[in-house]
């Protein structure tokens, strides 16, 4: 006799624990190549998400302008630009102003004027370096300018989303014109927060760029013990925290990648107390001193720069992530098929350990300026 079974809906009867997709593809050597292929792999995961968020991230695709700072703007209305661009002159020398390329797409509502300066610091306060002049600004920006939100403010790079699909998203951004070394990407499935443009993966901060798949519940204390390093985090998410985190170990601490992941996803105590004395202490130090910025909650999170790229679970891995490798590339994606997809035949696949990261960085600076120059010329 047949069971009349209840219609579920997902995630008002039940919950979809494993929702929100996230790639990343770094060619180590600094070779660019097109965005295309990282719209490919988000396309297999899209039913991760649900409509409500996806973007991308790129590296290396502004070489001609590489000295400068390139802000990616969102604004509400020609009002909100023209304010925050008095601000903009105060503070910087505008080398190129210019509207985000689009194209139009059926599938996405265009409420936001997108646009992106190419900029030049000046007047630096001498207590502060020309990085933290750029953060301040980010903050002021996003804080206080009604209408004006920072996607990203790196050199030679760009965060590039909002709110649809993400193939939608990278038709209408034209991802596929642009070529990268890395490139990150985001397909959202939002749980605690709604689904606006500003919202939308990645979150950065300079360079730093950051995909999130799960749930800080941290936040709270994460927020606090980043207010206290000047952060304001405004934009009603919890991914924004682990970019200003990022931020505050690597670039202003100066610690390493393993380390910062050791202090993001730090070792249980139990695991701590077996540990040999020196590692011992160097653990209970970090936990001692900086267990505000501990990362609670599931997590699996893909973080970039101009010079890295870094998968990293939560500590129990309450989150799917797979990395492998080709060559001179590094795949790391929430699902194999995402990386077989535009990799076939990886030389290596592996699913990384709980709060262990999985680390990309280029093989030379000097190498990648010389393949960018032969592009070039």
């Amino acid at each position: 006799m047949p069971y009349d079974l209840p219609h579920l809906l997902p995630d008002k009867d039940f919950r979809v624990p494993s929702a929100c997709g996230i790639s990343g593809i770094m060619n180590t050597s600094g070779k660019r190549f097109s965005g295309s292929i990282i719209i490919e792999s988000m396309a297999l995961m899209r039913e991760r998400g649900n409509g409500l968020g996806a973007g991308y991230a790129a590296y290396g695709i502004y070489p001609e302008l590489r000295d400068f700072y390139c802000f990616h703007m969102l604004y509400n209305s020609n009002l909100d630009k023209k304010n925050t661009e008095e601000y903009i002159k105060d503070h910087y020398e505008i080398i190129e102003s210019e509207p985000i390329p689009t194209r139009k797409n059926p599938h996405i509502k265009e409420v936001h004027i997108l646009w992106r300066y190419f900029l030049k610091p000046k007047d630096i306060p001498e207590d502060r370096t020309e990085e933290d002049y750029v953060v301040d600004t980010v903050m002021f920006i996003n804080e206080k300018m009604n209408g004006a939100f920072v996607m990203s403010s790196g050199k030679n790079m760009g965060v590039f989303k909002g709110v649809g699909f993400p193939e939608d998203i990278g038709d209408f951004y034209r991802i596929d014109e642009y070529k990268g070394y890395i490139w990150t990407a985001h397909n959202r499935f939002p749980t605690n927060t709604v689904g606006w443009w500003g919202g939308a993966h990645p979150f950065g901060i300079l360079d730093w760029t950051v995909v999130h798949n799960g749930e800080i519940s941290s936040y709270g204390i994460n927020r606090r013990f980043l207010e206290a390093y000047g952060y304001k985090c405004t934009l009603m998410t919890d991914t924004e925290v682990v970019a200003y985190l990022v931020d505050l170990f690597m670039r202003r601490f100066g610690y390493s990648p393993q380390l910062t992941a050791k202090i993001l996803a730090a070792p249980l105590w139990k695991d701590i107390d077996l540990m040999p004395e020196e590692e011992k202490k160097l653990y209970t130090a970090l936990r001692m001193n900086y267990g505000g910025a501990l990362l609670n909650g599931p997590f699996a999170i893909i973080v970039a720069n101009n010079n890295m790229m870094m998968g990293l679970n939560d500590r129990i891995k309450l989150r799917p992530l797979v990395a492998a490798t080709k060559n001179d590339f590094l795949y790391i994606a929430s699902e194999e098929s995402a990386i077989r997809i535009i990799c076939p035949n990886p030389d290596e696949v592996w699913t990384p350990k709980a709060g262990e990261p999985v680390i990309g960085t280029l093989k030379s600076e000097e190498k990648v300026r010389m393949v960018l120059e032969g592009e070039n010329g």
